[in-house]
């Protein structure tokens, strides 16, 4: 083995550690950022689902309640729900 090659070797060895950090800083904080924007999206739709569910489970309390009343006269219940709704 040639003796200048140590030291060649071990002046390579910060640079190649100096270069690498230059290139695997800035890849790590790009993909920080990606997973950032990944969890941004999923928590929107994981609000819009649960909205979806929330007025699905109201619309079945409302048809539970017409099923099990049975003193109230229905058609107007219907009518007075359907007003309900388009003014909500």
């Amino acid at each position: 083995m040639s003796p200048f090659l140590i030291p060649i070797i071990a002046l390579m060895i910060p640079i190649v550690a100096i270069l690498s950090s230059m290139v695997f800083r800035p890849w790590m904080q790009l993909q920080h950022r990606k997973m950032e924007l990944e969890a941004d999206r999923v928590a929107e739709k994981a609000a819009q689902y649960a909205a979806q569910t929330e007025r699905l489970e109201q619309r079945v309390r409302v048809l539970e309640r017409i099923a099990t009343d049975r003193g109230a006269d229905l058609a107007l219940e219907i009518d007075q729900l359907r007003d309900e709704r388009l003014t909500n």
